[in-house]
């Protein structure tokens, strides 16, 4: 019994010590788990994710302050400059070094520096001090007052008045007993500003740009004790002949709101402060253009005094673009345009005089494109009338003028003007009824001056032709000839042609174009009798002078339309390195006409006689030209006198260059010739030779 116990006892000892060495062991295993846990997220903290952790600890106890990339240049093609940058002098206030206390008086002592001197300071308030010292609304500033009682401001709604909109903007600033109305106007306009471009301590406040150098003195020397006021340099954007290209160019402006929120939206490095292209190349190529901004991190005591740099990182500029376009040629071609369109005015008014109105007394505007026929790349574009970019980009008095002129000269009738073609469509045509079997060249038809066919749209010829062939119908512009091919052809097979021209089409060059229109296809009614006016370039179609140049070249070219553009290459700031370059071996081809080499070699040679034969309607300007020249003259119908058309390719036996002319109101079309005379004058260099 006793030894029964004592094994019991023993057996409970044995059981409690094991129980405890096994508690013991997975204690041990929990206590390594723990600990290897600890050591593994050590090691993915400092190692694995050390580097992004590193950055919130840095950003933890600074500041990143961003600097400005330089923005690539848009040169020639022989590197002349058109859009190239210089440097400019601005006032800027960091916050990382003002006292917050002083910023008020600070503000106003520039200011008073600024209009002592005459100099401009930016100022975007809507309002300012009226006559009978209150406050009133300015005018054209509508954009900007709604923009100060939106929502992210004042939300008021639009009948409240500038006197209540100054006492809010009071409050918000927390500005009191200031009894100088201009004055309070002035600050509360900064600080209003400085909110709007989000002022903080990694964004610094530009107060003025493009001061002069004789200011950047003044201002270091008054204010060489007031902390956080820098004189900085920048790049601004210059246009040496701001006159020569503006509509291709294009300009800068301030990004606003809707802007920064889509570059936000897309990832891209914008801030308030940023200049962004609002047309022309400066848009289509943004990206290109700005580069990539650099980042400085520096880092602050609790004083707020910067300690030093943490990191930092260079900015990247952006790239330069090299055009296609020739600069002296596009110099020839707005010369010309504005000697042309004033001399077939003062000959309209002249004529008007006597005999009533139509007769040019109105042509004011038109456009000239003359394209290489071997890689269709744009060596002039002119719109008339031209500005100046220099003057435009200020956004003032000179932009108002401009947006007022009648005669719209900031659009681009190069690219986006569409206009009837007149009796320049007719090669489009006979190239279709050639291919379709619908004519040959012996086909002849018997002109009587007046089509009526169809007697709701009866077509007049300027001449009473007899019986013509094609050769003769082109050369005489016979508008029954081709009022009858057309009606034969048919609508639908006659737009199918024109597309592949490239008429009604966008050419694919990089800026903005329009689309023309082309009868029958983008017409919203079509009655039978309306193909015979489409055939003669009436009806609905309206083409740009660029579609019409690549529409020309496409003839010379033996029917394969390329890729029309503007852009040659795209290198590096520095000019180094190629980014991108137009494989003129390998060009792009948009198209083919879908017209055999054998027919369109008789529409060339009709072309040809247009310029070469006596009874042709280009040979009083082109008959003796020592280049032989391809070419067809139009005229359109419209209100007020008629405008003038005029394209050719050049030299006819081994094409190089394509031109096209559109003046409008030009009624006689000699003038629109002359315009394309001076473009290959210059090219083939004529008057040099003749010179000599």
């Amino acid at each position: 019994m006793i030894f029964t116990l004592i094994n019991d006892e023993k057996e409970r000892e044995l059981s409690e010590k094991r129980f405890l060495n096994k508690r013991i062991t997975i204690c041990s295993i929990i206590l390594l788990l723990i600990l290897f846990g600890f050591v593994s997220k050590l090691f993915f903290w400092q190692v694995v994710e050390g580097e992004s952790y590193r950055k919130v600890a840095d950003n933890s106890t600074a500041y990143t302050v961003t600097t400005d990339s330089t923005r690539g240049e848009i040169l020639d093609r022989n590197g002349v400059g058109l859009a190239v940058n210089r440097t400019g002098y601005q006032i800027a206030l960091d916050k990382l070094f003002i006292d917050p206390e002083k910023l008020n008086e600070t503000i106003l002592s520039l200011v008073d520096l600024m209009d002592r001197n005459g100099e401009k300071w930016i100022d975007i308030l809507p309002i300012s001090v009226n006559s009978t010292d209150g406050y009133s609304f300015k005018k054209d500033s509508q954009d900007e007052i709604k923009t100060l009682k939106s929502e992210d401001f004042l939300n008021l709604k639009n009948n409240e008045n500038a006197e209540y909109c100054i006492s809010l903007l009071c409050e918000r600033y927390k500005i009191e007993g200031m009894d100088d109305r201009k004055t309070l106007r002035d600050l509360l306009s900064v600080r209003y500003n400085m909110e709007r471009t989000l002022y903080s301590n990694t964004n610094p406040y530009i107060f003025a740009q493009g001061i002069s150098s004789d200011m950047v003195a003044i201002v270091s020397e008054n204010m060489q004790s007031v902390t956080g006021v820098e004189i900085q340099t920048y790049l601004t954007r210059y246009n040496p002949s701001g006159t020569l290209a503006p509509h291709i160019v294009g300009a800068l402006g301030k990004i606003n709101q809707e802007e920064y929120e889509q570059k936000q939206k897309e990832g891209k490095d914008y801030g308030f402060n940023d200049y962004i292209g609002k047309f022309g190349l400066e848009l289509a190529y943004e990206d290109q253009l700005k580069g990539v901004g650099g980042e400085k991190i520096v880092q602050k005591n609790a004083e707020g005094n910067i300690t030093k740099v943490v990191r930092s990182e260079d900015a990247k500029p952006g790239n330069t673009l090299y055009l296609t376009l020739d600069s002296k040629l596009q110099a020839v071609a707005n010369n010309a345009l504005a000697t042309q369109i004033k001399a077939a005015k003062a000959a309209g008014q002249v004529e008007a005089s006597y005999k009533g109105k139509g007769y040019g007394e109105d042509c004011e505007t038109g456009a000239v494109v003359m394209l290489n026929v071997r890689d269709f790349s744009v060596l002039a574009a002119a719109s008339y009338p031209t500005y100046d970019l220099n003057r435009y980009s200020n956004y003032g008095n000179y932009y108002v003028k401009l947006s007022t002129d009648k005669r719209a000269p900031m659009y681009n009738r190069a690219f986006i003007g569409s206009f009837a073609p007149g009796s320049v469509f007719k090669p489009a045509v006979a190239a279709a009824a050639l291919e379709e079997g619908i004519i040959n060249t012996d086909t002849h038809i018997t002109c009587t001056k007046y089509y009526d066919y169809y007697p709701t749209n009866p077509v007049a010829c300027m001449g009473h032709h007899g019986s013509i062939n094609l050769t003769t119908a082109l050369e005489k512009s016979c508008n029954y000839y081709f009022a009858e091919t057309g009606r034969l052809l048919g609508i639908n097979t006659m737009y199918l042609y024109a597309e592949k021209f490239g008429l009604g089409a966008k050419t694919g060059l990089e800026v903005s174009e329009s689309t023309g229109f082309l009868a029958g296809r983008d017409s919203k009614a079509w009655m039978d009798g309306n193909t015979v006016q489409a055939a003669i370039g009436q009806s609905d179609n309206a083409f740009t002078p660029v579609q019409l140049a690549t529409y020309v070249a496409t003839i010379a070219n033996n029917g394969t339309r390329l890729k029309t553009h503007i852009v040659g290459e795209i290198r590096d700031y520095e000019r180094k390195e190629t980014v991108y370059k137009y494989n003129k071996k390998k060009p792009e081809v948009e198209s083919t006409a879908g017209v055999s080499k054998a027919n369109l070699k008789k529409v060339q040679d009709a072309m040809r006689g247009v310029v070469a034969s006596p009874q042709g309607t280009a040979y009083s300007v082109f008959g003796n030209y020592e280049i032989p020249i391809a070419s067809k003259t139009g005229t359109a119908e419209n209100a007020g006198s008629d405008h003038t058309v005029f394209i050719c390719y050049a030299p006819f036996d081994k094409p190089e260059v394509a031109v096209a002319v559109v003046l409008e109101h030009g009624a006689h079309g000699k003038y629109s010739m002359s315009v394309a005379k001076a473009l290959l004058d210059e090219y083939f260099g004529v008057n040099k030779k003749s010179a000599e």
